[in-house]
């Protein structure tokens, strides 16, 4: 069975990709950046959801041969010309803060149509395999942004977002509205780790 380190710090992350990787078949022994290295961390200060995914990947890498998958992923809000993008975990300037990375995102649509609100969630992954031999796996979930926050589910700017798409019953509602099957069904990550999960049955 072979071992997959994930990394990523950010719990939300671990645990949807946790359940992704749970569906794999033969199953994959899989293992958090903090079980390898507790005090493991890197900076983010690549310019693209793929650079930031590399310096997540090379600061496990440098401490195991096993297999890593790492993510990076954020909100790409068109009108306000891609941001929040790479720095949507901080967009605030906190770190991680949900609360505060709504409140400006909603500051910054304010007035705004809502014919004018398109956006799209992006996730990267980048999985080292044994050799250290690296590939790069996109997915992406169209949507708009709403001023109205609604949900309770989810992390991030869930509640903002109305996927274009959504499954049935599910017309009209923000991700955070939605329980994590379903939006872990339709999600960015789950449109990359579809890429991914494809290109294992393969090689």
């Amino acid at each position: 069975m072979p071992r997959l380190y994930l990394a990523s710090n950010n719990a939300h992350k671990v645990a949807e990709l946790g359940a992704m990787l749970a569906t794999l078949d033969p199953p994959w022994q899989v293992a958090s950046a903090k079980e390898l290295s507790p005090e493991i961390s890197w900076i983010e200060n690549g310019d693209t959801f793929l650079a930031n995914a590399k310096i997540k990947a090379d600061a496990l890498r440098r401490l195991t041969h096993d297999c890593v998958l790492a993510d990076d992923s954020g909100l790409v809000v068109d009108i306000l010309d891609g941001a929040p993008g790479v720095y949507s975990s901080r967009y605030s300037g906190l770190e991680g803060d949900d609360t505060a990375n709504n409140q400006k995102l909603l500051q910054a649509i304010a007035g705004r149509r809502a014919a004018d609100l398109t956006a799209r969630f992006v996730c990267t992954l980048y999985f080292v395999d044994e050799q250290g031999v690296g590939r790069e796996f996109v997915g992406t979930l169209e949507g708009r942004l709403t001023h109205h926050p609604a949900g309770q589910h989810g992390f991030g700017y869930d509640p903002l977002f109305v996927p274009d798409c959504p499954p049935p019953g599910y017309e009209g509602r923000t991700l955070a509205e939605m329980p994590a099957s379903v939006k872990n069904a339709i999600s960015h990550r789950a449109a990359a780790f579809k890429a991914w999960r494809q290109w294992l049955e393969t090689r």
